[in-house]
């Protein structure tokens, strides 16, 4: 796995590519939530943020001119990797200065206002596994963001951020829906990361209530829609939950 640290110094270029989104009329602000986490659990192996799931939906996003905000349990840099630059939308983002930047200062829980979010966005890659789904705070602003109406959508490992979530009567936000995640059918289990893993994504949400569904073939676009709940399997579906974020908020 090539892993970009946004803890080193990196060198820039293009600080003036985004000039012309200045003026541009903004929809809604959008909640992307990551990882601090470096590496699996207590090894020595690097984990990082899919940077492919972070890019694909705020491209979408961002040309529909949505703001997207970053947080994380712990702000600041985050470790980002599963990255290419033969994608052209990867290396486009890669070096862009000003959406870098969000990822070098992502913002803490408590800087959150959540009544200013209309949808939040949990990314995967193996390091959101640790320290976003046990996250109170930011759990708490999730719902809060759900409750007003507000869109809950995750892809991949990402899925991961939402198995702790609770409405306001005490079921899980996931509970009889339709739902969807990275399924243990394409894990390693008997892979040193699997058994670093704090549980399985998919077997807690079939535990907990969720209808839990995913594609055999996988990398094929697959995503599920229940309401206000949207995810996809993998970094293929990024875009598709994206777009799905924005059909789903013109119609409420």
């Amino acid at each position: 796995m090539r892993i970009l640290s946004l803890f080193l110094s990196i060198i820039l270029l293009n600080s003036c590519s985004n000039s012309e989104k200045e003026g541009a009329k903004i929809n809604s602000k959008i909640l992307f939530v990551v990882s601090n986490q470096h590496f699996y659990g207590d090894t020595d192996m690097n984990a990082a943020n899919h940077f492919g799931e972070i890019v694909f939906a705020y491209d979408v996003l961002s040309k529909e001119h949505y703001e997207v905000d970053f947080v994380s349990p712990k702000g600041g840099a985050i470790p980002i990797g599963y990255l290419s630059t033969s994608d052209s939308i990867q290396k486009t983002y890669l070096y862009d200065f000003d959406f870098m930047s969000k990822l070098k200062n992502t913002l803490k829980p408590e800087a959150v206002d959540a009544s200013n979010y209309k949808a939040v966005y949990y990314v995967g890659g193996g390091a959101a596994m640790f320290g976003v789904p046990e996250n109170e705070n930011i759990q708490d602003i999730t719902m809060s963001i759900y409750n007003n109406k507000g869109i809950v959508s995750a892809v991949c490992h990402g899925t991961a951020g939402i198995i702790n979530l609770k409405t306001k009567d005490g079921k899980y936000l996931y509970q009889d829906k339709q739902v969807n995640g990275f399924p243990d059918i394409f894990e390693n289990k008997e892979a040193h990361y699997y058994k670093t893993f704090p549980f399985s994504i998919e077997e807690t949400i079939k535990e907990r209530g969720g209808n839990f569904s995913y594609s055999k073939d996988g990398w094929d676009n697959y995503f599920r829609v229940d309401g206000r709940l949207i995810t996809g399997q993998d970094p293929t579906a990024a875009a598709s939950v994206a777009k799905k974020i924005i059909e789903t908020l013109n119609q409420l």
